[in-house]
């Protein structure tokens, strides 16, 4: 099948370079509770030497309990994503129509075009839109931490993120580490994480070995990176007491996730397999026969405007055999 056309993409990421372990062990419990915990004992000592027998006084009251917090909600209401939601998405980053829809205009400009294009995935559920914002861009130089990635300038990421927020919009923070880690840039954007309308997109294409440059290599990521960062967001959501958030895998190549079947499950995530990958319908049929899990993972698929020959529509998508639970348009 067809690739994406890389090197015109990392014409234009070279331009926006000016872009401005383990489970934490629990900490140990009360003690016991006994007669030695009261205090007292069959034979005790006062000050004195004397000895003394201290009657038993009724059992103090218990401390009255803190009520946990209540969940955060999603932007439309509940705290799962599926099977309540179809989320659609615009993706892309700011200022740049090359990397995708998304940045064709401001939040501003593009909610009503997303909003018009996710209306007919409807079907049997409730449409979510989106923003696949890419937070962090792969370079086709080292820049000057050598990972060949850039991260977007924080305010950019925050106007996105406050805007869906106050029109009920999920955001999806897309990374393209170059040779840097996933955990790593992850961490960076820990600030949006938390909010409970904020999930994260892994895109292995851009995830590069050792050696390589982004846009000459497709990249590859493997199962144990992926579980580092999927339990750290897992952590964030039980800690703050979030809604599901999404965690989407991006995907065209069997080799962009070769061990894949040993990635773990987590709660409090939505995992979504994303089917990448534009060209002919009989091409993207084959990709999607060939890589989708949907025994694992919830399923994404991604539509092109520009890419893709004779472009599914809502009403072709909404018949295929394991339906897309979320869509994503480049």
């Amino acid at each position: 099948m067809s690739l994406r056309p890389v090197f015109a993409v990392l014409t234009l990421v070279a331009a926006l370079a000016g872009c401005g372990g383990g489970p934490t062990e629990q900490a140990a419990g009360p003690g016991p509770s006994g007669p030695a915990a009261s205090g007292s004992t069959a034979s005790g000592s006062t000050a004195s030497g004397s000895t003394a027998s201290s009657p038993a006084g009724p059992a103090p009251a218990p401390e009255p309990s803190t009520p946990a917090a209540p969940a955060q909600e999603l932007p439309q209401g509940g705290t799962t994503i599926f099977p309540t939601y179809r989320v659609v998405a615009y993706y892309g980053t700011p200022g740049s129509g090359t990397l995708g829809v998304l940045g064709e205009g401001g939040a501003d400009a593009m909610l009503p075009r997303l909003r018009a294009a996710a209306k007919p995935f409807a079907g049997d559920r409730k449409v979510q839109p989106a923003y696949e914002l890419i937070a962090s861009v792969a370079q086709a130089s080292p820049g000057e931490d050598g990972d060949y990635s850039r991260m977007i300038s924080m305010d950019k990421i925050q106007r996105y993120v406050d805007q869906a927020r106050r029109n009920k919009v999920l955001v999806i923070l897309d990374l393209q580490p170059g040779r840097g880690d996933f955990l790593a840039q992850a961490e960076q954007l820990e600030r949006f994480l938390v909010q409970p309308h904020v999930g994260l997109a892994l895109d292995p294409e851009w995830r590069m070995p050792k050696g390589k440059v982004p846009g000459r290599t497709i990249g590859t990521v493997g199962a144990a990176e992926v579980d580092r960062v999927s339990d750290y967001v897992s952590g964030l959501v039980e800690r703050h007491n979030l809604p599901e958030k999404l965690f989407v895998l991006h995907q065209f190549r069997t080799s962009m996730l070769p061990d894949i079947a040993k990635i773990q499950q987590r709660p409090g995530l939505a995992m979504v397999q994303h089917v990448d990958g534009f060209g002919t319908r009989s091409e993207k049929d084959a990709t999607w026969e060939r890589l989708r899990r949907p025994q694992q993972f919830h399923l994404g698929y991604k539509l092109f405007y520009d890419e893709d020959i004779k472009r599914y529509s809502a009403a072709d998508l909404l018949r295929f055999k394991d339906v897309p639970e979320l869509v994503s348009f480049q």
